[in-house]
């Protein structure tokens, strides 16, 4: 049984004495789209751009702040960070991989690098998706997982 007298939540895990080991996380989530925006994408025709290449931008800018948006979670030196995409009939999906040599995983930035990928090109493609009262019946984010994760090797 836990002790909850002794449990301060509102405290950082300490990795002082933890060895600096290299680590990797991959991430992965699809977002569903209406059939007629994946063509669009695929044809380079979304007015906004290439969602592809702005939520790669994304996903990296959101790995390197992941510390400042999930309050608990230590400051990794990162390794690297990568973004890829496949595009399906009726989804995209996006990946992130990342490396870092310290005493903590990157999980947590694989998933914001992940989860920030898949919105951004939700919002670059909105406008295709909503319907005529302006809602989104069809668009979803959904499968946001950790498909790897390794430790010291």
């Amino acid at each position: 049984m836990v002790d909850l007298t002794k449990f301060d939540p509102f405290e950082m895990v300490d990795i002082t004495g933890k060895e600096a080991v290299p680590r990797v996380a991959e991430a992965a989530g699809r977002i569903t789209l209406k059939k007629e925006t994946i063509a669009a994408i695929r044809a380079g025709k979304v007015k906004k751009g290439d969602p592809l290449a702005a939520a790669e931008i994304a996903c990296i800018q959101a790995v390197k702040r992941t510390p400042d948006l999930i309050p608990m979670c230590h400051n990794v030196p990162l390794g690297s960070v990568n973004a890829s995409f496949t595009v399906g009939e009726d989804h995209v999906e996006a990946r992130c991989r990342v490396s870092a040599t310290y005493k903590t995983g990157v999980e947590m930035e694989a998933l914001t690098g992940v989860s920030v990928a898949l919105l951004t090109v939700w919002d670059m493609v909105k406008y295709m998706e909503k319907d005529e009262r302006g809602q989104y019946p069809s668009t979803k984010i959904t499968d946001i997982r950790v498909i790897e994760k390794r430790k010291g090797e």
